[in-house]
Order: C-alpha cells, then structure tokens, then sequence
C-alpha cells in the first residue's frame, strides 16, 4: 500500500489565466495507507481528473503526486502499481471468471500455487466461487463487474486500488450488498481504495474519509458524520443531505443577529465575529427544525406550504420571507394543514453560520 500525495493543479488548456481555466485548482492533500476514501461531487467537477492524476493515466499539468515521499508524477500506472477499476466492465469475455481474476497475477509471474489461493479468497469474498468454470461472456453485467472489481482486488501488492464509479451498471437492489462487500474487503485486507461518485450514499457508506468537490476545488474532507454535522463550506451543505441544508439570510444589527423582524440568541462563541451589516446565512438540517412554541427564542413563524408522507418520515415545507425551508418530522407527528401558520425551531445546538458561504469557527 502507499501514502499518496498531491500538490498539483490541472489545466487542459494552456497558460491557464483564470479559475475557470482550471479542471483541478491548486490542491494540497494526502490519502493515507491503507484508508478508504470517496471522491464525492457533481458530474464535471474534477473528480475523475484527479483520480487519473494519482493512477498515472494523467500527468498534472502544474505541480507533483508523491507515493510514500518518492516523486512519480513521470510515472506510468505500471511503474506505479496501481490497480483502478472503470465505470463498465473491462473483463475478457473469452475466459471463465478464475482465468480473469488470475489474469493481474499470471502478468507477473506469480507461482500457480498462491494464485490459486488468492483468486480462491476474492472469489469467496465476492460471492462469486460457484462461477469460478463459468465463461465470462455468459454472466450478467452485475457479475461482470463484479470480475472488475475482483481483478482490481486480487493483487496483494498494489499501492492503491481506484475507483471510477464502478456500480454505474449495477442494478440499484444489488448495489447496497457490493458497498457493503468492498467495505468488508477493506476492513480485512487494508487496501488504500479510493472510490469515485456523485451518489453521496455510496459516498457515506463505504468511506472513512470523503473528499467533496466543486468546480475543480476540493471543499472539505472529513468523515461522514463531520460533513454532516458540520459543512465547511454552504455547497457541502446543500450536496450531502436528503434534502440538504435549509439557508436563511441573517443580519447583524446593534451585535444582534435577525431573521427577518425577529432577534436570534447568539452564542458567545459567536459574538465577537460579528459585524453590524455583514451578511450572514444561517444554516439548519431539515432534521433539526423542530415545531416551537410562539414567540420562543430562536423560532421563527412560517407558513406551511406542503406535508408529504414519505412512509419513513414526514416532510414538511414551509415559507418565511420569500425563502423555503424543509423541516422532517417522525411519522405521527402532529402537523398544522396546508396554508396554516407554524413556529419553527431556527437556533439550536445544530445550526451553522456562513459568511461568504464559509462556515464561521
């Protein structure tokens, strides 16, 4: 395995001169040895341009990529040793699916006997050791991929094995078991993976460390329940989150701040990064907008706009000042009807300030 580390930028075009030149801005970051990590963010957002960066199938335009402090930004993904798995399956058709795991191996001479053993221990953690005879040409595309992802596994030796969104092709009931079986494969074998995706479950379920990105930028990385909890950055708040983050505008006036007529509690923390007229956004999960009573501090009322029943919670939608917020409630949950008023629960131990869409400390 291999620590992996960037300094580098990317731009396809030359004499970048401008932001917008960039697929990849100027980033510095590790990828620790054996961690498992998530390339999280839009389509176009630089994801799959840095994962080639590390595997070697780009050479960065600006900087240098170090594995365990040796520089091999020249490097071919062979020199490298890097295993990567595609979107859809790379496998030969012509051969049964042993052949095709043992392939990586038999490439670079490794004795009969332990490889064998090894396709034996992949075949067995993916489910797949009654196919083992079977020609790959007959399988489906899910057991197909499964071979690619296998292929990508079965070398012991490998710095790290990337991901590019390898569940594309796999059908949507099938595809929590294959999270859930290369997160098993993980914890045993303590491979560096790192997984491309814009589906942020995916993301969340199978990382230790996400790295979310917009725009060529890299917004934040930390764990899942940080990216949560507490979004650097108002983007990682709308991106993770099922809806995303509720925004509000917030002015500060005479070292107070306000929503709209009405005075929010600020904490003490809070209180000297404040500057009378600065904009501010405050920052709420639909989880932690909670019904209040009238007039409580750090409540605001609003008018209920929509209550869906979406059979594991209730969403509620509501008005306040020209903007929207989403509040979900347990099922049960006693709610006003559409087009009465209700008080909502702004400020708790749960919500978040930005200024210039960057999350106040």
């Amino acid at each position: 395995m291999a620590r992996i580390t960037l300094d580098l930028a990317h731009a396809y075009r030359p004499r970048p001169q401008q932001d917008s030149d960039y697929a990849l801005l100027p980033l510095q970051m590790e990828f620790a040895d054996g961690g498992a990590y998530a390339l999280l963010g839009p389509s176009g957002c630089g994801k799959t341009t840095l994962l080639n960066i590390m595997s070697g199938l780009l050479t960065p335009s600006h900087g240098k990529v170090l594995f365990d402090g040796r520089d091999v930004t020249q490097d071919s993904p062979q020199q490298r040793n890097i295993a990567q798995v595609f979107q859809f399956p790379v496998i030969y058709d012509t051969m049964t699916v042993a052949e095709n795991l043992a392939f990586p191996l038999r490439n670079r001479k490794v004795p009969e006997v332990e490889i064998r053993q090894r396709v034996g221990v992949i075949a067995e953690m993916l489910e797949m050791s009654g196919q083992l005879n079977q020609r790959a040409a007959n399988l489906s595309a899910d057991a197909k991929q499964k071979i690619s992802l296998g292929r990508g596994l079965v070398r012991a030796d490998v710095a790290a094995v990337l991901f590019d969104e390898p569940l594309t092709v796999i059908d949507p009931h099938l595809k929590w078991q294959l999270r859930r079986k290369l997160k098993q494969i993980h914890q045993e074998l303590r491979l560096t993976l790192i997984y491309v995706t814009h589906d942020q479950v995916e993301a969340l379920t199978f990382a230790e460390q996400v790295v979310v990105m917009s725009r060529g930028r890299v917004m934040q990385v930390g764990a899942p329940d940080a990216l949560f909890e507490h979004p650097r950055h108002a983007f990682v708040g709308h991106f993770i989150g099922s809806p995303g983050m509720n925004f509000l505008p917030v002015q500060c006036r005479d070292g107070a701040l306000w929503v709209g007529a009405r005075r929010m509690p600020v904490a003490p923390a809070l209180q000297a990064q404040l500057a009378d007229g600065a904009p501010l956004q405050l920052g709420v999960r639909p989880e932690y907008l909670r019904l209040a009573l009238p007039d409580a501090a750090g409540a605001v009322p609003a008018q209920v706009q929509r209550v869906q029943d979406v059979g594991t919670h209730l969403m509620l939608t509501a008005g306040i000042d020209g903007h929207t917020l989403k509040a979900r409630f347990a099922i049960g949950t006693p709610l006003p009807a559409v087009g009465q008023g209700v008080w909502l629960q702004l400020v708790g131990p749960h919500t978040c300030y930005y200024r210039n869409e960057e999350l106040l400390a």
